[in-house]
């Protein structure tokens, strides 16, 4: 699947404008840099906040430890002041009530009460003022019971309700309890007993509550069983909504640790509060100790399309100046291969876009001067063939001329003879033209007249003839010498075969759609259409007359005017033929040659 996305991308990438692979060429190049010095910023950027925000989150742990250690040390001093300097030198229970009681007022914020119990169980002393219910058994208590186990030691409880003593209110507190063994003295004889300060339970809340870790972390509390002692989603966790890992925590020594909790992997700081056993316990998101959060995704989102949007508009920029020359010199190059006059190479851009233009303009030049040659050797080419042509045909003329003023002679007629020299001398007058190969319709059928004279006076009795034109046409240009081989062709191949005044001759011109067209027609015996087709070809050749003439108007027309002029032909059996020459109508000028 991925070769067959590069190979499309490839072939789009080959079959693209210059423009556009130089534009897809740098903003790729840019993207890739930008991508890969991404990544690295990122992941030399994520590691750099991953160790800031360790750092911050552990002395935030560490600040909530030290105001925690503040505070029990604040009780177990309260502790020890009861059990040296109330307890220990006091022999009446009513001096200890009531120096407990000063002492319940100094520090009634987080305590609930100070309780002094004998060995057996009877509360010997309170504060403040209380009653125990009926029924409980203090004895069977876990706090009284590790006091007077271990009694070098305090020990402090998870938080429970207190429910020792009666409430007139009927309400019942959460506390810890800090229980100890104490020496008290009954009857002038030292004994043990057992002081209970239940601590209020708001005054460790208090410390948490207003605490929480950077990157979404929060701090909670447990004993040294695991037992939660605060979290701050206590709820959530008693209704079974939420989890934790205190339990297996309660066995991590301090230190920080990456642990997977219930609910996802986690950064766990772990810190013990001094003479409790309990843990603090600081939990950090994975997540929110990179940058893998919402908002910085968002964040770096929107700086990479930022930078996108700029490297589109730089790219884009930058391809165009680039590129602009290189597409005015591909548009000059196509002027000049269509062929459009005065074109010249564009020249402009960078140096070497520059000399690439100066270096086609130069072949241009080169280019065009080797055409003009040609164009010129072509012209020469066509007018040698155009003289040699009409070489032809005047010889012909010639020939066929002079042969009639022979005959006329022989038979006697010097007259006739003497008409057909001067309307001779008038015909080559015409053909001449001052060398031109161009002449006016006026003068060719002028031209045409004065050879058909000749002729009638040659075929006497055997033909009429008829020469008519559109004022318009008159003065429009013609080539020479097209009308009389025609006329020459009539005559020997369509009235030789009239008898007396049978045979008819008629030329007709006129101007249709931009064409100029003369018709020449006779009433002869017509021709098959086999010898039509090959009429213009020198298979053509009869054994009356050379036969190249029809051929060589053809040819000089097509050569002088284009392959869409010349002659067409028609004839039928027993009807006659007519040819029609058909050259483009443009208006005679003295300087047309």
């Amino acid at each position: 699947m991925i070769n067959k996305a590069v190979g499309y991308f490839l072939k789009f990438y080959n079959r693209s404008s210059i423009r556009y692979t130089v534009f897809i060429s740098f903003t790729s190049s840019a993207l890739l840099a930008i991508l890969m010095t991404g990544v690295t910023f990122y992941l030399r950027f994520s590691a750099q906040i991953k160790a800031t925000l360790h750092s911050e989150n552990q002395n935030l742990v560490e600040q909530i430890n030290r105001s925690l250690s503040t505070y029990l040390s604040d009780m177990i001093r309260l502790s020890n002041s009861v059990s040296y300097h109330v307890i220990k030198n006091n022999i009446k229970s009513s001096s200890i009530s009531e120096q407990l009681q000063l002492l319940y007022d100094a520090n009634s914020n987080y305590i609930k009460n100070i309780t002094l119990f004998s060995a057996d169980g009877r509360m010997l002393a309170t504060a403040p003022p209380a009653m125990l219910k009926n029924g409980v058994s203090v004895t069977a208590e876990p706090w009284f019971i590790m006091a007077l186990q271990r009694t070098e030691n305090l020990h402090f409880q998870s938080p429970m309700v207190q429910n020792l003593f009666m409430d007139a209110e009927g309400q019942y507190s959460w506390v810890m309890s800090l229980s100890c063994a104490v020496e008290i003295t009954e009857n002038k004889a030292a004994k043990t007993g057992v002081l209970l300060i239940d601590l209020r339970y708001s005054g460790v809340s208090e410390l948490f509550a207003n605490m929480s870790l950077v990157g979404g972390g929060y701090i909670y509390l447990i004993d040294s069983d695991g037992k939660l002692i605060y979290h701050p989603r206590q709820q959530l966790i008693a209704s079974g909504l939420y989890a934790e890992i205190n339990e297996e925590l309660a066995g991590y020594r301090d230190g920080s640790y990456v642990v997977k909790g219930p609910n996802e992997t986690d950064v766990v700081i772990v810190r013990s509060a001094g003479y409790t056993g309990w843990s603090i316990i600081g939990v950090i998101p994975q997540r929110g100790m990179t940058l893998d959060g919402f908002q910085n995704i968002l964040f770096l989102l929107v700086i990479f399309f930022m930078y996108f949007a700029i490297i589109i508009l730089v790219n884009s920029t930058l391809s165009r100046k680039l590129t602009d020359p290189v597409k005015l010199l591909e548009i000059s190059v196509q002027s000049v291969e269509q062929g459009l006059a005065g074109a010249e190479i564009y020249v402009g851009g960078s140096e070497e876009i520059q000399q690439l233009g100066k270096s086609i303009q130069h072949m241009v030049d080169i280019m065009r001067k080797l055409t003009d040659d040609i164009v010129e050797e072509q012209t020469q080419k066509q007018k040698s063939e155009l003289n040699a042509l009409q070489a032809q045909i005047n010889p012909h003329f010639l020939y066929n001329t002079l042969d009639i003023i022979v005959w006329m002679i022989e038979k006697g007629q010097p007259e006739d003879a003497l008409k057909i020299v001067s309307a001779l001398a008038r015909f080559f007058r015409l053909s001449l033209n001052k060398g031109k190969n161009i002449t006016t319709l006026r003068d060719e059928l002028d031209h045409a007249r004065s050879y058909l004279m000749i002729q009638s006076m040659r075929y006497k009795n055997k033909f009429t003839y008829s020469i008519s034109a559109d004022e318009e046409a008159l003065n429009m240009s013609s080539l020479k010498l097209v009308l009389q081989p025609i006329v020459e062709n009539a005559i020997y191949h369509a009235m030789d075969y009239m008898v007396d005044d049978d045979g008819r001759i008629r030329i007709t011109a006129k101007v249709e759609n931009g064409d100029l067209l003369l018709m020449v027609e006779d009433n002869g015996p017509g021709m098959p259409e086999g010898m039509i087709a090959n009429l213009l070809t020198l298979s053509a050749v009869s054994s009356k007359g050379s036969g190249i003439g029809l051929k060589n108007v053809h040819e000089r027309i097509a050569l002088y005017f284009g392959a869409k002029y010349g002659l067409t032909i028609e004839s039928e059996l027993d009807a006659g033929t007519r040819v029609l020459i058909r050259m483009p109508a443009v208006a005679y000028d003295e300087k047309a040659r």
